[in-house]
Formats: structure tokens, C-alpha cells, sequence
């Protein structure tokens, strides 16, 4: 069936605010990779270690967010379920690394959690502060705010694990944290996908006809 291409909408033009916004989550989030990455492996902590790679994602996710700006909402919406996916996959990935730790039976360490989770709490409000405007916008910029909605709420929880596990020097605390996150990947990995799905389907049409 031919489409009518008269009443195409031309795509929308990079917006400059949220193009800055996703530089400064970008920069924070490979930072904050990185310091929860080592500071993981030193404390023996599931969660930071699990946090550590939802900032890496995180900033992969804000480096793709960027590379698409310009593109069409089909091809925008395409990224974004890309990235539902990724977000989803995350969980469960953690999901195994907390079997793994449980396995191994080795209790993290308190001090450094905290201190870290603290750091990390910081940086996510930040992004999420600076994303918070873009929320309500379409699923690419849905997802990039979900991101650093979930990792500020997954801080406090990380800071709450270290203060268990400085009270009881029991692991559990931190599995549970560790756990918790992986649930916040799953159902915002869910709420992208479904979303993004949509958006794809609502603008292939018109993306055919405006090439």
C-alpha cells in the first residue's frame, strides 16, 4: 500500500539541553565505573561490584543516547529497545553474581561500602537532577532518566546493605541490596522495551516515507 509522505512531520532537531545533560551523566558515570569497580573488588561487595557495572552501562547507554540525537524517532526508539534489553540482561546478571557470592561465603567490608555508596549516592543525584526535565520525553530520553533514577534509589540501598553489614557481619545485607537492584533492572528494562516498541511501530511508517 502507498503512504502519503505530505503530512510527515520533520524529525525533531537535537535538543541542546539534553545533549549537555548527557555529557555531564556520561562523564560522571565512567568515573564513578571506575571507583566502584576497584573500591568492589577491594571490599568484597556484591552490590558495589553490581553498581559498578550499572554505571559502565549507564554511560555506554548516555554514549548511544548521544550518537542518536539526530536520528529518527523510529531509529531513536530502535537504540532505546536496545537498551531495554541491555537494562533487563543487567538484572539478571546480577542475579547470578549474587549466587556466586553467596556461594563463596566471604562478608564484604562496611566501611568501604558505605563511604563508596555515599560517593556514588552523590554522583546519581546529580545525573538525575540534571536528566529530570527529560523524563516525560520519548523512550530514548524515558530510558537515559530510568537510569539514573534507578542507580540514586540503588545507593541508598547499597549505603543501608553497608550499615547491616556493619552491624550484624553478615553478607545478607549486602546479597539482598545486590538483589534489589537486579528487580530495578528488570522492570525498567521492561518499561523501555514496551515502550520502545511502541514508538517503533507508530513510526516506521513515517520514517520509510521521509527517506
Amino acid at each position: 500500500m502507498a503512504c502519503s509522505c505530505s503530512s510527515v512531520p520533520e524529525p525533531q532537531k537535537p535538543n541542546s539541553k539534553f545533549r549537555t545533560a548527557l555529557w555531564i551523566a556520561l562523564i560522571i558515570n565512567a568515573a564513578m565505573f571506575i571507583v566502584e569497580l576497584i573500591g568492589g573488588a577491594y571490599a568484597h561487595s556484591s552490590s558495589l561490584w553490581a553498581d559498578s557495572l550499572d554505571f559502565f552501562g549507564d554511560a555506554v547507554n548516555y554514549g548511544v543516547s548521544l550518537a542518536v540525537l539526530s536520528a529518527s524517532l523510529y531509529w531513536r526508539a530502535t537504540v532505546a529497545l536496545a537498551k531495554g534489553i541491555v537494562m533487563a540482561t543487567f538484572g539478571f546478571v546480577v542475579i547470578g553474581k549474587v549466587i556466586y557470592a553467596y556461594v563463596q561465603g566471604i562478608p564484604p567490608e562496611a566501611i568501604t561500602m558505605g563511604a563508596i555508596g555515599i560517593l556514588a549516592l552523590i554522583a546519581n543525584v546529580i545525573s538525575a537532577a540534571v536528566l529530570y526535565a527529560f523524563r516525560d520525553g520519548d523512550s530514548n530520553m524515558q530510558s537515559v532518566w530510568l537510569c539514573s533514577r534507578n542507580d540514586a534509589i540503588g545507593n541508598v540501598a547499597v549505603i543501608l546493605a553497608a550499615v547491616g553489614v556493619f552491624g550484624t557481619g553478615s553478607m545478607l545485607p549486602d546479597l539482598i541490596v545486590a538483589m534489589i537492584m537486579a528487580g530495578l533492572g528488570l522492570v525498567a528494562g521492561y518499561q523501555v522495551i514496551q515502550r520502545a516498541r511502541l514508538e517503533r511501530q507508530q513510526n516506521k511508517i513515517v520514517d520509510v516515507c521521509s527517506n
